[in-house]
């Protein structure tokens, strides 16, 4: 099945684009499209909040890192403020993803 986001009126891919596209390639109602991609993001998100790692193949990985407290500046002041620890999302893409891109 040929997914084609080329009628898209900006060049971002989001959640809306996505359920249309569920609506009129494969036939699922609105309100089925859009609580399909909710969930699908909800499913994402409370598993990198858990900390587990997302694997999707063919596609690529988020992960969860934890980054060390860390000294800071601020620009404008030039003040050292100290940067917390905290929890990052991080992606990385597939081979495939990489190959599908350079063409």
């Amino acid at each position: 099945m040929d997914f084609s986001v080329d009628s898209l009126e900006t060049p971002a891919l989001t959640k809306a684009h996505l359920a249309e596209l569920l609506f009129e390639k494969i036939g699922l109602n609105k309100r089925e499209s859009k609580d399909m991609v909710d969930a699908f993001f909800v499913l994402i998100s409370d598993d990198l909040v858990d900390g587990n790692d997302v694997k999707i193949s063919g596609f690529g990985n988020f992960q969860i890192r934890t980054k060390a407290p860390r000294p800071g500046r601020n620009p404008r002041t030039g003040e050292a403020i100290p940067i917390e620890a905290r929890r990052v999302v991080t992606f990385h893409a597939s081979i495939k993803l990489k190959e599908q891109i350079q063409g």
